[in-house]
Parts: C-alpha cells; structure tokens; sequence
C-alpha cells in the first residue's frame, strides 16, 4: 500500500516591506495582538496535513523571528536571498532531505490564510501537480501606457487575482527553481509565473478574498479594524486553585521547576499557578472547570505535566476562532520567593501558550503568616484570563 503524500510549506519572510511604512518588516510588525508572521505560519503548523514548515527569512531577523514565533513548531529557519525568488529556491533545497510530495509556498505578509485554503491547495496539487488559488476581479481593469492614456480594457470575465499559499510537486518546482538559477533567471514575481516558464500548466483553485497580502499602512489600518470588530465577544474568566506540601525537593510553579524543602501533595505536578489559568480560561468561555476536563479520578493525570492541560485550554479558544488578550496569576505563599522568578515564569507561561510575553503577568503575595499559606502548609493561587470571540449573528459566539 503506498504512503500517503507528505505535504511541507514554505513561509517566505526575508523581504524589508518598505512600503508598509516605519516600524520595521512587515511580516514583524503586530495586527489584532499577535505578529503577521505568527498568523501566516500558524494555519500551517496547525494543520494535520502538513509535516514540516520551513522558514524563510533574512540573516539580520534571527533573533526577532525567534521572538514573533514563539510556540509553533517549525523547521530551522534558513536564509533568504535577495529576491524572492531566491528566497524560495533556499526553501525549497532547506526541505529537500525531508523528501516531500507536495509543497506550499507563502508569503508571510498574508497572515489571515485558513485551514481551509491550505486543504483546497494540498488537493488541489496531489490533482493538478501546479495549482494557485484565485479570486475573481471585481473591477474593471485598464491597461494604461506610459503617457497615463489608456490602452486597452482586458475582459475582466477571463482575468483573476493570485494568491499564496501556491501548491506544487515538490520535485517539479525544485528543478524549476533550479533550472532558473542556472540560466540567470531571477525576474519571476510568484512560482506560478517560473512554473510556466519551464512549461507546466498551472490551475486555480478558489482562494478567499480575506487572505490579502498587507502592503500599505493602509492594509494594517483597515485590518486592525475588521479584526476588532470580528473579535467583539470580550470575556473575562477567574481561576482559584491550591496545594498543600508534602515531601520533596522542588515545586512546579507557572511551569517552572522551582527547588523547594517540600513538595506538592497533587494527583499531577501540582502546579497551582498554571492550574488556577486554566480555569480562567475554561470560566471565560463557560467550558467547565479543569476537574470536568481531567478529572483526578482518571489514572492517566497521575503525575502529569500541566503544561497540557494550559496548551488544552489555549487550544479550546483557537478552536472557537478566539484570541486570549491577556492572562494574570497571583500565587499566595511566604516561601519560595517568587519575585526573582517572575520573569522566567511568564516566559515559560508564554511559550506554553504562544502569546507575547506582554501579555502575561505573575504576580506574588503573602497572607501576612495567617492561615494555611502563613503557617507554609501549601500554595494558593488566582488567576483571571481575559478572551476576545467572534460574534454570531445573535451576539452569541456559541
């Protein structure tokens, strides 16, 4: 029985996007809270047809790209070159030992590409062998001279709108890229247009009109503002959660092994402050609490990381086409001190959730030696989560 077909991606982001205006490349810059090149890698390293993402970007951006895509899973970043056309060719021979069937390129200047545009682009190439997807041209379109006068007027019926992600066999476009290296070719503006040049017949498939490519000011300006108004459900949720010491050597706090005299009595590690952000995750989208999802009575928690159990909430707002804002906790003990810990763990609760660690906050007090986290007998912790969710029709996001 043959394997099924492997299919990579390719996320093009060495270009400079001058005319997106001050405050460095675009593909850096943020829009609706998260990164553009967050959102463009995104859809691919969470699609379960796709086995690899493979970076391209400049040599100058390593330690920004690090930062801007914190939390996806992705191959080493290779560097681009000075078009990107080349940039794509350095993609394509960085995935070459991978061996995949089916690749697709994009650019990482569209950041709203969906789920659903990748699986019609994965088909589509298994069909076809070279397919782009496209969306129809609504306006009349004019072919002008160099004096501004107006040449021709092309059927606008027969005349479409390229868009990435651009799907191909993997072997067929890599000895195109080659083959265009070889004869000095580097004048191609998309893979398309090389895919025709060494004579393949390309097809289209349907693109949407929401994955546009940010260009101008303007783009992020009218964007920002499309996914406020999408986003408008904002809800808040709190968390409360608490253990008591028992025998150890460390405590697991916000995700971080903390070397304590004691340690938690807890069915998993015990990590109150990660425990206490998942119910405030679950409360702001009216999902239960953390004892509905992974009861303790299941043998399978005894002793697990709760990491999972804050990737599994994160991905329950995902799932509901939301975006965590903002997430707090405040962990309650005389010791250990958690003030020199602070920023390790907000940085350790931002990878688990891949959110900027701006929007993270660890907080420590203490009950002034009363009741239990006085006497040191154990840990509390609170916790508020605040999520923004697309409105339905009916203002309800369910």
């Amino acid at each position: 029985m043959p394997r099924p077909e492997r299919t990579a991606a390719i996320l093009v982001a060495a270009g400079r996007g001058l005319r997106a205006g001050t405050g460095g490349p675009k593909q850096y810059r943020t829009i609706g809270g998260q990164t553009v090149i967050f959102r463009a890698m995104e859809a691919f390293c969470r699609h379960p047809d796709v086995f690899a993402v493979q970076p391209v970007v400049n040599p100058d951006d390593a330690a920004i790209f690090d930062e801007a895509v914190a939390g996806l899973r992705h191959q080493p970043a290779t560097n681009g070159g000075a078009t990107r056309q080349a940039s794509v060719h350095a993609g394509l021979e960085a995935l070459a030992s991978e061996k995949p069937d089916i690749v697709l390129i994009h650019d990482a200047a569209r950041p709203f590409v969906t789920s659903a545009v990748i699986s019609r682009a994965i088909e589509a190439a298994g069909r076809t062998g070279a397919a782009v997807p496209a969306i129809a041209v609504t306006d009349t379109i004019k072919q002008v001279g160099d004096k501004g006068l107006v040449e021709a007027t092309p059927d606008r019926a027969r005349l479409r709108i390229a868009q990435t992600p651009q799907a191909f066999r993997f072997d067929v476009i890599l000895d195109a890229h080659r083959r265009a290296a070889r004869d000095g070719r580097s004048d191609f503006t998309d893979d398309a247009a090389l895919a025709e040049w060494v004579g393949l017949t390309v097809a289209t498939f349907e693109g949407d009109p929401a994955n546009m490519k940010l260009t101008t000011p303007e783009d992020f300006l009218r964007e920002e503002a499309r996914l406020a108004a999408q986003l408008g459900d904002i809800r808040t949720g709190t968390g409360y959660d608490v253990h008591a010491f028992g025998n150890g050597d460390h405590l697991m706090i916000c995700g971080v092994r903390v070397p304590h005299t004691k340690g938690f009595l807890a069915h998993s590690d015990g990590d109150v402050g990660l425990h206490a952000l998942v119910d405030a995750i679950l409360g702001a989208l009216a999902d239960g609490d953390i004892g509905s999802h992974f009861p303790p009575s299941d043998i399978k928690w005894k002793g697990a990381s709760s990491d999972q159990f804050l990737k599994y909430a994160v991905d329950r707002v995902t799932a509901r086409g939301g975006r965590i804002a903002n997430l707090e906790v405040t962990l309650i003990c005389e010791r250990p001190k958690i003030g020199p810990l602070r920023d390790i763990m907000r940085a350790r609760i931002a990878e688990i959730t891949g959110l900027n660690i701006s929007r993270v906050a660890v907080k420590a007090t203490t009950s002034e030696r009363l009741g239990f986290t006085g006497r040191e007998e154990g840990i509390a912790a609170t916790a508020s989560a605040t999520i923004r969710l697309p409105w339905d029709d009916t203002g309800w996001s369910e």
